[in-house]
C-alpha cells in the first residue's frame, strides 16, 4: 500500500466523472505496505456530507488477473463479511485504468490498524477469519495462489546468492522439507493470504474489517490461519524479532474453532503449515530487501523477523493447544 504512481486531485476528479459520486475534495497517499499504490479519496456533496474511499492502483497485476479479487470482495461484503465493497461506475463496472494501470476504488472501513493487539482483538480476528472461510465456500470462482511452490523455488534461487551460508542452509533445508509434504487433502477454500495487522482495522476494541484482498486465492484454510497466527500471536513489544506468544496462539486457535473446527488432518499438519507460512514471508521480505521496488513512500521490512519465526517452528515446543 505504498505510493509508486503519483496522482493529483485533478487526476482523480477526471477519473471519477463516470461514477455517480460526490466531488472529490481531498487525496492522501497511504504509506503502509509494499506492493500497490493506495490513496484515501474524500468526497463531499452539496450538503457538505463527506465520504472516504480507498483507491488502489495495481503496479504488478494485469486487469485480466483482477476480476477474481473484485468479485470476491463484492461477494464477501454482501455475505456479511467485514471487508471493502468495490465501487462501480454508472455502467456497473468497478475495474478501470488510471495512469495506464488497473485501478479500483472501494468503500473505506471504520478504524485503523493497531500495533499491539489485545487478546480480545486477537480473538475477534480469529472468529472473523473463520467466518470468512465458511462464507467463502459459496464463492463460485477459483483464484490461483501468487505465492505458490513455483514462486517459492524461483524466489529462493534469486535470493540465495545474497545470503550468508547458514541462511542458505536453512532456506534450502526448509524448501526440501516442506515441498515433500502433501497438503492437498487438507480443507481448501477462499483464503485472505496476507492477514497482517496493517490489513485489519479496529475502531477501538471493535473490529472494523479486513482489507487488501489482493493475495486472496483458493488454498489450504489452515495455511491462512497459520499466516495470521505468525502475525497476531507474537510479542508486540516494539522489538521486531518475531517471538511467538503462547497465550495469543491459544486464544487465536480457540476462537477460530468456535466458528470453524479443525479437522484431524489440520491438527496433524499444523506445525508444518506454520513453517510454510513463515517461509513464504521470509522469502518475500528477502526479495523486497535485496531487490526493492522504487516508490515515493515505500518502506522495506526486516526479513529476520520471519527467519526467527521459522526457526521457532522448526524447533517447535508445544506452544498451542488443539
Amino acid at each position: 500500500m505504498s505510493v509508486f504512481t503519483t496522482l493529483t486531485l485533478q487526476d482523480v476528479r477526471t477519473w471519477l466523472r463516470d461514477f455517480d459520486l460526490a466531488d472529490a475534495v481531498d487525496l492522501r497517499g497511504i504509506a503502509a505496505g509494499i506492493t500497490n499504490t493506495n490513496y484515501f479519496v474524500l468526497t463531499q456533496n452539496n450538503c457538505l456530507e463527506q465520504t472516504n474511499y480507498v483507491l488502489t492502483i495495481f503496479e504488478k497485476n494485469q486487469s485480466s488477473d483482477l476480476g477474481y479479487f473484485v468479485d470476491l470482495m463484492r461477494f464477501l461484503s454482501l455475505q456479511g463479511v467485514l471487508c471493502p465493497l468495490p465501487i462501480a461506475d454508472k455502467a456497473g463496472v468497478s475495474l478501470h485504468f488510471l495512469k495506464g494501470k488497473p485501478a479500483l476504488m472501494v468503500s473505506c472501513l471504520n478504524g485503523a490498524d493497531i500495533l499491539a493487539p489485545s487478546i480480545n482483538q486477537v480473538e475477534q480476528v480469529a472468529r472473523a477469519l473463520a467466518h470468512m472461510h465458511k462464507k467463502g465456500a459459496g464463492f463460485a470462482r477459483t483464484g490461483v495462489n501468487q505465492r505458490d511452490r513455483t514462486w517459492r523455488i524461483n524466489t529462493a534461487q534469486k535470493v540465495l546468492p545474497k545470503l550468508a551460508n547458514n541462511d542458505q542452509l536453512l532456506l534450502q533445508t526448509e524448501l526440501a522439507y516442506l515441498h515433500a509434504k502433501d497438503f492437498s487433502r487438507l480443507p481448501h477454500g477462499v483464503v485472505h493470504g496476507d492477514l497482517f495487522r496493517d490489513n485489519v482495522l479496529f475502531d477501538g476494541e471493535r473490529l472494523g474489517g479486513f482489507i487488501d484482498f489482493y493475495y486472496a486465492c483458493n488454498d489450504v484454510l489452515a495455511y491462512d490461519v497459520a499466516i495470521a497466527v505468525n502475525e497476531w500471536c507474537v510479542h508486540h513489544n516494539g522489538a521486531d524479532i518475531g517471538e511467538l506468544n503462547q497465550e495469543k496462539i491459544n486464544a487465536f486457535l480457540s476462537a477460530y474453532q468456535e466458528v470453524r473446527a479443525f479437522e484431524q488432518g489440520e491438527h496433524e499438519a499444523w506445525v508444518d503449515v506454520c513453517r510454510l507460512a513463515a517461509l513464504r514471508f521470509w522469502l518475500s521480505r528477502l526479495h523486497d530487501f535485496y531487490f526493492p521496488q522504487a516508490g515515493e513512500l515505500t518502506h522495506t521490512k526486516d526479513p529476520n523477523h520471519f527467519k526467527h519465526l521459522l526457526q521457532q517452528w522448526v524447533a517447535f515446543a508445544p506452544l498451542h493447544k488443539d
